[in-house]
């Protein structure tokens, strides 16, 4: 008997689901949020010899951990041996197989023993479990998720993509999403030589090879400078710079190619609606006041040569996503893991959040659906005032979250970033996605976690 197993059912084939573990990308999807793990090197996939290092996190303290693949078996199973790292001994098999007609199970074993010998098994055994329940549960429904949504086009042709700002939270998860589902996913970088698979651009000096981007099947724009930090107007010049001028350059360098993509995504922000309190908003909703909704504009005014040239074109006005990963929710976990988190200014303000594999998802949704374009709002059906946010977020830790964060302390920590950001709120609708028949995955709670 295994240490550990666990079992996940698929709606796919088991050939579908191991192909799915095969393809570049899959580490990434699966390995969870609260995991500090960064890719080392990686030489080979998962047939006999291929090699994955890694770097793993554990509080203050880092450590290697070296996988070696074998006994591979196409369609139906490969193993992991642990060549260096923190067990005593590590086996990972993975199983595949058909249990009905479009319907299988994926089967992980797990052989392990602890370091420190009784004295270890005392100390982490219970740990141990419990990690790696929590670990495959999240495993099982990434994967079941993600093959869900690449099975109405498994019969297409696999698509040409292009992602900008594939670094960051939402790029990197969008780029392993695709790849995973058999897709050809270029990155678009800027200040170093590119590697394989790269396009690079020079934003300073308006420059793009205009080569590799003939006859993609989408482009997905999605770089800018950081938000959350204090806005000096060196800053707010960067913030502004890095959206506008990155897509003049891309919108403009698509607007002439002689194969152009299908599709061009570009980023904005429901920033674009200003500050409206409780109002419901949606697409079709005028642009509000602010720095925010400035920058917003001039963004989505600079796809226009792309639209012109008759490339369809969408404006993905996203608002918090939220991610263990990263981003907003990161920068609020602290506090409320110290049970100092709550209400911010009011509490009134509305946040229009989405999770981030619903963001994901929608992406891929808006490039597979050619009837959408224009402004789409990128948030989930569940808008809600930032007290409440606050209130669930600190349920979901286990954690009282009615520490208030007074208006004027905002202003004084944040200046103008936390008065557009923090202390404004907009109620925004996602009508385009809603009446185009997407379907959202993550409630709040869930999103907190994934």
């Amino acid at each position: 008997m295994p240490d550990f197993e666990h079992r996940t059912e698929v709606q796919a084939t088991a050939a579908d689901a191991f192909r799915w573990h095969e393809r570049p990308g899959a580490f990434v999807r699966l390995s969870p949020p609260w995991d500090r793990v960064e890719i080392v090197s990686q030489h080979g996939g998962i047939e006999d010899g291929g090699r994955l290092s890694l770097k793993i996190g554990a509080g203050p303290l880092t450590f290697p951990w070296v996988a070696v693949h074998q006994r591979y078996e196409e369609g139906r199973r490969f193993v992991d041996f642990q060549e260096t790292g923190p067990f005593a001994q590590w086996v990972h098999e993975h199983e595949f197989s058909d249990t009905g007609p479009g319907r299988s199970v994926v089967i992980d074993r797990i052989d392990y023993l602890l370091p420190f010998g009784a004295a270890g098994r005392l100390a982490f055994e219970s740990l141990t479990r419990a990690r790696l329940t929590k670990m495959f549960r999240y495993r099982a429904a990434v994967l079941a998720g993600d093959i869900a949504r690449h099975a109405p086009y498994k019969d297409r042709p696999p698509l040409r993509v292009a992602i900008t700002g594939s670094s960051g939270m939402l790029g990197r998860q969008l780029a392993a999403f695709l790849t995973t589902g058999g897709h050809e996913v270029w990155r678009v970088v800027r200040n170093r030589k590119p590697a394989e698979g790269e396009i690079p651009w020079n934003i300073a000096t308006g420059r793009i090879d205009h080569e590799a981007l003939e006859g993609l099947d989408a482009i997905v724009h999605l770089s800018g400078a950081n938000l959350a930090t204090r806005w000096t107007p060196e800053h707010k010049a960067e913030i502004e710079r890095s959206r506008v001028a990155s897509t003049q350059l891309l919108a403009g360098a698509v607007a002439v190619l002689r194969q152009p993509p299908k599709v061009f995504l570009s980023a904005s922000a429901v920033g674009y609606y200003g500050d409206r309190g409780a109002k419901r908003v949606d697409e079709t909703s005028s642009a509000g006041t602010g720095f925010l909704s400035e920058v917003a504009k001039k963004w989505e005014a600079a796809t226009e040569p792309a639209a012109a040239a008759g490339v369809r074109t969408v404006n993905l006005r996203f608002g918090i996503i939220l991610s263990a990963r990263g981003g907003a929710l990161a920068k609020m976990l602290p506090a409320f893991k110290l049970c100092a988190g709550g209400p911010v200014g009011t509490g009134a303000q509305v946040f229009s959040w989405i999770g981030l594999d619903d963001a994901i998802y929608a992406i891929h949704h808006l490039i597979r659906t050619e009837s959408v374009r224009g402004p789409v709002n990128v948030v989930a059906p569940g808008a809600l005032p930032q007290r409440e946010f606050a209130r669930e977020l600190g349920r979901v830790l286990g954690r009282p979250a009615v520490v208030p964060l007074p208006a004027f302390a905002v202003r004084a920590l944040f200046g103008q970033m936390g008065e557009e950001t923090l202390l404004s709120g907009q109620f925004v609708e996602p009508g385009v996605l809603r009446r185009s028949g997407f379907a959202w995955d993550l409630p709040l709670g869930e999103a907190f976690t994934r």
